[in-house]
């Protein structure tokens, strides 16, 4: 299984997540919680993934984060811990 990319992330794709942070509302606290979960290195399917966190949920194809939800959005793929 692969892990989440952090270095060498796309421009376009850095760029439409900074955008989702703008406009889903994701708070510093709750950019905090992503990235202590980052500092995990945590293993994800190679096909669509999401990991809900307190008001936000990330989604995610393989090795990179696609974009950012609302909580009460629906995500799809195999949700990971």
């Amino acid at each position: 299984m692969p892990k989440i990319q952090r270095d060498s992330i796309p421009p376009a794709l850095l760029w439409h997540l900074s955008d989702r942070v703008k406009t889903r509302h994701v708070s510093i606290s709750d950019l905090q919680q992503l990235l202590a979960w980052l500092s995990k290195n945590p293993e994800v399917p190679k096909g669509p993934w999401f990991k809900r966190f307190s008001t936000f949920v990330a989604c995610g194809q393989g090795e990179f984060v696609k974009t950012f939800l609302a909580a009460d959005q629906t995500a799809i793929g195999e949700e990971v811990e």
